[in-house]
């Protein structure tokens, strides 16, 4: 018997036994998953009933579940935006064949479940918070290296069906306080960085964009393209199957042994001996899928709403004159955009935990803010609610790193819900790590060191329930 027989007869031995996924249905969405505390994603789940699996078509061909032991060069484990892009720079541009495992169906997790919004951004820090934390010489490098992720991810759009909407994005006070710090924002976007930011007094975002009743100004910046993200990770799946990536759905990897530098990842039908791993599993990142991951990210909700398509009196009525992308300066922040269709589309915070993310108080409370902001909207149906998990990091930045350089093992990871955009270049970058590609930008902070890890673990749900708390007041009473 050789070598990688044995490793993989031993492994079989070690874990549970093999549970066959049917090929011919899924199984129903689990509502509450939770990835704080699952140590797996048990797979074979059908799509979270969001607007955009609503409306984005019949989903295109993948490569069903992984049936049988096999082997790979390259595994990538996750199939949405950052999967698909590293499989699809993989394959393109270096011809590799690059295998995907996704626990349950294409682009199932965060890519499904967010709001579209292609911001010119990643992470959760601004430009400002970037000079204070690097340096201002950092913080100009880092900038270059979104910005020409953002152009890229411009690229990729332009060449797929997906309902862009290129207008920019609108950063809203939500009280006068808050126009300082927009104005301060926009001065070192200009004046440092290049960008062609403009400030709306409240009279002019109201006449020019939108009637926001709770909206003191706002902060313009010339970057964004609203997207409809599943019809875009369509797009990558095509692509990347057709340059030669394999992309296994309701193919979950349910446990993960290395011998000798090789790597055994364990699906629900067989095993997979892999020389190189990239992880690209977003919020939806279980605890006890490899030690390098465990514990790394805050798992948030965040949940979403959008109503039926508005008439044109409604949407005059309630001030909706551009489907320019917005957000406001809350730390719970509201992200809202009108879509093509005239839907009107609002998420924002929701449960602390899974077990409580069906609690219909977490709806009507983002149903509040979305009529405090446009009145005309309250009693006009909602056609569509969800949640979904948003992997924020410890220090409020992305990574892309091979986290030990000993191991064939890289992850893209972190984007604290700006990730719609630049996954698209982390993914393109991440291809390159795990192809041995050296590059300046490598020594930037976000491809340059492992995501931290929290010094009160155990304690997070408690310390995150506190701090909601404390953002509420700051944002809304003090």
């Amino acid at each position: 018997m050789n070598q990688s027989v044995q490793h993989a007869s031993s492994f079989r031995e070690r874990l549970e036994p093999h549970k066959s996924i049917p090929t011919h249905s899924f199984k129903s969405y689990n509502s509450q998953f939770d990835p704080l505390t699952a140590p797996v994603l048990s797979g074979n789940e059908n799509y979270a009933p969001t607007y955009w699996v609503g409306t984005a078509g019949t989903p295109p061909e993948d490569d069903g579940p992984l049936m049988g032991d096999t082997e790979a060069d390259i595994v990538i484990i996750g199939g949405g935006f950052t999967g698909l892009s590293t499989a699809l720079t993989l394959a393109e541009q270096f011809g590799a064949a690059p295998l995907v495992l996704e626990a349950n169906r294409t682009a199932w997790g965060c890519t499904s479940r967010n709001g579209g919004q292609g911001q010119n951004a990643s992470g959760r820090l601004y430009r400002s918070q970037w000079i204070e934390k690097w340096g201002l010489d950092t913080a100009k490098r880092l900038d270059a290296e979104i910005r020409e992720g953002f152009d890229y991810f411009k690229d990729l759009v332009s060449g797929i069906e997906c309902d862009a909407q290129d207008g920019g994005h609108l950063y809203i006070a939500h009280r006068a306080k808050k126009m300082a710090f927009l104005e301060n924002e926009g001065r070192v976007m200009k004046e440092i960085f290049g960008y062609q930011t403009r400030m709306l007094n409240r009279e002019q975002l109201h006449e020019e964009y939108v009637a926001d009743q709770e909206a003191a100004g706002a902060l313009l910046e010339p970057d964004g393209v609203g997207i409809h993200p599943l019809k875009l990770a369509f797009g990558y799946l095509k692509r990347a199957r057709a340059a030669g990536a394999k992309v296994h759905t309701s193919s979950p990897v349910l446990g993960w042994e290395t011998h000798n530098g090789i790597h055994y990842l364990r699906t629900p039908n067989g095993i997979v001996k892999a020389k190189r791993v990239a992880v690209a599993t977003g919020g939806y990142t279980p605890n006890g899928l490899h030690p390098h991951l465990s514990g790394k990210i805050m798992p948030i909700l965040s949940n979403s709403i959008v109503t039926r398509p508005l008439t044109a009196a409604e949407r005059a009525e309630a001030g909706l004159h551009s489907t320019t992308f917005i957000t406001d300066t809350r730390t719970l922040r509201h992200y809202y955009r009108l879509l093509p269709d005239g839907s009107m589309q609002c998420g924002s915070r929701s449960s602390l935990t899974g077990a409580d993310a069906d609690n219909p108080v977490h709806l009507e409370r983002l149903k509040e803010g979305l009529y405090r902001k446009f009145p005309s909207l309250r009693g006009i149906p909602i056609a569509y609610s969800w949640w979904g998990w948003v992997d924020v990091s410890h220090d409020m930045m992305p990574r892309i790193v091979q986290p030990n350089s000993e191991e064939s093992i890289y992850y893209a990871i972190g984007y604290g819900g700006n990730g719609v955009s630049f996954s698209a270049m982390a993914g393109r970058r991440l291809a390159e790590r795990v192809m041995g590609i050296q590059r300046p930008q490598f020594e930037l902070p976000i491809y340059q060191s492992p995501l931290p890890s929290h010094l009160f673990r155990p304690f997070r749900r408690l310390g995150q329930a506190l701090l909601y708390r404390w953002y509420h007041l700051r944002d809304e009473v003090l």
